[in-house]
């Protein structure tokens, strides 16, 4: 079976990636920055403050080398051997961003985003999460620091990572559950947008993905980027070559456009951003934001969003908590309008089959959220010669999903972890 994929719009072109985005935060029509007033102080003083840290030598080597001392990169780039041969067809490698300190790509956008807060002299961070990926990566690096750490977390989220909720807390950070609406990532952005407006002062928002208002989808981009430098430059020592096929899941996205921006412009490259399809692609079963979504605004910025016809934001859903969020970085619909980046979608089931099959084959438990790009790329790579190449981006590790996955497959006699999530 083949999985659901968007044909691209046009061909795609050559262009500079770094001219995007904009001054004001634009990807073509997309991006941009609409939030209340109260936060166009707070947005302007962390854009001039990245600004200014950019072309700052400290910074740079500051950030590099706590990535290499506190995170653990770089990662290793891993043939799968076995699975290759199991499948058949095109040989698989996988960017081990599982690997990480926290377990997942997250704290590099973490750390780097705390070092903004204490150059702007902010003592408490804020911070959504829906995977709690960010959650524990935000609540490490704080507790590095010595910040302050609040975290957002959607109940039915908690719920479904009661291991993550655990962890933040043992961090020091405090974990607030967020009842509203579907009880995930989109209402816990609301409660951390709420608390920012509340205390602008003292307080800086780490955001976790590549999405909101500018600067953060260009900013949290510019922090995933060492995933696909490294990824190109570990091509060419163990290939000599470029992989033909790059696929990450996607969410809000950063995962994705990190590990696919050093790549944009090499076109022989096909780059896939697989999306959460759910249960089914019916409205309120899935998390494709390219399969039924329209353009519209959310939480900062305009981008694709999954909405009804009266703009009241549909209901989502994905086994895993990482993808069930209703709209798509701005930049990721900017490159499917190109044409430069494909998007396909895998169901909770595909996800799940791929959780097992690498789990089996090579002994490494992957995220439910990056189960779904093995689920396109183990389809893919039969379909591909053994000449060819595939890499995916293990974006994060499954300790998290375990007991999750556990309850959807009906594994039985297994311990709860629901009372971690309450002291």
């Amino acid at each position: 079976m083949t999985l659901q994929s968007t044909a691209p719009v046009q061909e795609a072109t050559h262009f500079d990636r770094f001219s995007i985005p904009d001054k004001n935060g634009r990807f073509g029509p997309y991006g941009g920055s609409y939030v209340p007033e109260t936060l166009c102080h707070p947005l302007r003083e962390l854009t001039n403050a990245y600004e200014e840290a950019k072309q700052d030598p400290d910074f740079r080597n500051t950030l590099n080398s706590m990535l290499k001392s506190f995170a653990g990169r770089p990662t290793e780039l891993y043939y799968a051997e076995r699975l290759s041969k199991k499948l058949g067809g095109a040989k698989i490698y996988l960017k081990r961003e599982d690997l990480l300190h926290t377990g997942a790509h997250k704290i590099n956008n973490a750390l780097g985003q705390a070092l903004l807060a204490k150059r702007m002299g902010k003592q408490r961070i804020i911070a959504e999460t829906g995977a709690g990926q960010h959650g524990i990566a935000t609540a490490s690096v704080c507790a590095r620091f010595g910040f302050d750490c609040v975290i957002y977390m959607g109940a039915e989220d908690m719920r479904r990572q009661a291991l993550n909720v655990f962890k933040m807390k043992l961090s020091g950070a405090e974990v607030r559950g967020v009842e509203a609406g579907s009880k995930t990532l989109k209402e816990a952005i609301n409660e951390a947008m709420r608390d920012w407006v509340t205390n602008v002062r003292d307080s800086h928002y780490i955001l976790g993905s590549a999405l909101g208002a500018h600067p953060y989808p260009g900013m949290v981009r510019d922090f995933h980027r060492i995933i696909g430098e490294e990824t190109k430059r570990q091509f060419h020592e163990k290939e000599g070559k470029l992989p033909d096929e790059m696929i990450a899941c996607v969410g809000g996205g950063s995962n994705a456009i990190g590990f696919f921006f050093d790549f944009l412009e090499d076109l022989k490259v096909r780059l896939v951003g697989v999306e959460a399809g759910g249960k089914s692609l019916s409205e309120g079963e899935h998390a494709a934001r390219f399969e039924g979504g329209k353009l519209g605004i959310l939480q900062g910025c305009k981008t694709w969003i999954l909405q009804n016809p009266d703009g009241q934001i549909n209901q989502t859903h994905s086994v895993s908590a990482g993808l069930d969020y209703a709209a798509i970085g701005p930049e990721h619909a900017f490159y499917k309008d190109r044409g430069r980046i494909d998007y396909a979608n895998a169901s909770d089931d595909k996800a799940l089959e791929a959780f097992k099959m690498l789990s089996s084959e090579e002994g490494i438990l992957p995220a439910l959220e990056t189960s779904h790009g093995l689920a396109y790329a183990f389809e893919r790579a039969s379909e591909l010669s053994q000449e060819q190449i595939l890499c995916v981006n293990l974006s994060g590790r499954g300790d998290k999903d375990a007991m999750e996955a556990a309850r959807v497959m009906g594994v039985e006699g297994l311990p709860s972890m629901s009372s971690m999530v309450h002291e």
